[in-house]
């Protein structure tokens, strides 16, 4: 009998020894103040992130730091026209290795695709793609009532990101320019209201 309780304690300690320890924080660039989390998952790796959110001209910068899946260890950005937003992540597999902040490497380079995109009630705005944005989107995003649609460029990364995430409903990601018109759109995968998803995978 002590034998089996001295068993289980061993494996308990091993077990508690040998999962990962990670920074945990979120605020805004500077202000993001750290304390030790373990990670709930074997599997779970260290992240450390920026993501720029973009409004016309302005734009903030917000820290995070955190416990994640490898699967969800991404960069990209997602591109609405009037909104932006540009996520840099760098992840980790050993305890506390997320401790530096991470500096925006995100471009805002046109890279010569364009996707169309919505605007004072046309959703046939023609938008330049920046960067890493090689995929167009389009997002239809339902509530009690009102009906609004969305359309930018995207990256693929995000794309294949957010189809991990079931909580969300039907959005759609092709390749091509100008392929997110309205009878382009042929993949019905998941609902992306807007950026804060990244939130929601960095945080659940």
């Amino acid at each position: 009998m002590h034998l089996n309780i001295f068993t289980v304690l061993i494996f308990t300690l091993f077990a508690e020894g040998h999962s990962l320890k990670c920074y945990q924080c979120r605020g805004p660039l500077g202000q993001c103040v750290s304390k030790e989390m373990t990670c709930p998952s074997g599997d779970a790796v260290c992240a450390s992130q920026i993501t720029v959110e973009s409004i016309g001209a302005a734009s903030t910068s917000i820290q995070m730091k955190t416990c994640t899946q490898p699967k969800e260890c991404f960069n990209g950005s997602i591109n609405y026209g009037i909104t932006r937003s540009a996520l840099t992540m760098k992840c980790c597999n050993t305890d506390l290795c997320n401790s530096r902040d991470v500096s925006d490497t995100s471009s805002n380079t046109p890279n010569g695709k364009q996707c169309y995109y919505c605007e004072n009630d046309s959703c046939f705005n023609k938008l330049n793609c920046l960067g890493s944005e090689d995929h167009c989107i389009e997002v239809k995003a339902n509530s009690e009532s009102t009906s609004e649609t969305l359309k930018g460029c995207a990256s693929k990364t995000l794309c294949d990101a957010v189809s991990q995430i079931p909580q969300y409903g039907g959005y759609s990601c092709c390749q091509g320019n100008l392929c997110n018109s309205a009878k382009s759109i042929t993949q019905n995968l998941l609902i992306l209201l807007s950026w804060p998803f990244i939130s929601y995978i960095m945080f659940h």
